[in-house]
């Protein structure tokens, strides 16, 4: 598993431009199980990615996709751990 963290550096002008394409990014992974859940960091610097990936570079590969990635609008930071203890129910999200 894996936790991205978005950081942007353009303006949020060109974040919001880009916007809508990335929420059809992120639509497309959820449906296809790597992504968990996802939102804005506050303040609004960027944003936080839970996913579920086989490894690194397979994580690499889905943000290479992402338009925010594609027009340089944010950078990432790939952290990769492994759960332990979560709550009831969360087990579905992980690879056993």
């Amino acid at each position: 598993m894996f936790i991205l963290l978005l950081k942007y550096i353009k303006p949020v002008e060109e974040v919001d431009k880009e916007l809508e394409n990335h929420i059809k990014y992120l639509n497309k992974y959820y449906s296809l199980g790597k992504f968990i859940c996802s939102g804005r960091r506050n303040p609004r610097i960027g944003g936080v990615i839970l996913c579920k990936a086989e490894s690194q570079k397979e994580v690499k590969e889905i943000l290479e996709k992402d338009p925010f990635y594609l027009k340089n609008i944010a950078e990432y930071e790939i952290i990769d751990f492994s759960p332990t203890k979560y709550a009831e129910g969360f087990e579905k999200f992980i690879n056993i």
